[in-house]
């Protein structure tokens, strides 16, 4: 019998990415979940988005999340030299539950023709 190893992951897409990268393999994996619920409402409200297209404004990420519900913030992040996006951003959502949706319909979504990759972000 193999060895037993522990990992911890804070996000899913990790845990996702992780299992992909072991083909061929037939791993056990038991998964547990741990919130901090003093911690839950900076992540559950804010979206980071990863893998955006270089084009990918502001007015174009509000207008794909917004039909998730009430958007507080968008912000595409770009170097502050070129002024160019970095092919990240976040949007912040007004509830927790239009966040959760954003997440689980947009993840792995074709953006102006890029996959992007949704997953909660901290409050920074």
């Amino acid at each position: 019998m193999p060895p037993k190893t522990y990992h911890h992951f804070v996000t899913h897409n990790r845990v996702i990415a992780v299992i992909s990268e072991m083909d061929g393999c037939s791993p056990t994996i038991t998964l547990a979940c741990m919130v901090e619920t003093k911690n839950i409402k900076s992540l559950s409200l804010r979206s980071g988005i990863s893998g955006l297209c270089y084009d990918t404004n502001e007015p174009i990420l509000k207008d794909a999340f917004g039909k998730y519900g009430e958007i507080i913030e968008v912000k595409v992040i770009c170097d502050h030299l070129s002024g160019k996006s970095k092919g990240y951003g976040f949007v912040q959502f007004k509830s927790e539950s239009a966040a959760c949706t954003a997440l689980k319909e947009m993840d792995g979504q074709l953006l102006d023709g890029w996959n992007i990759r949704v997953d909660y972000a901290n409050k920074g």
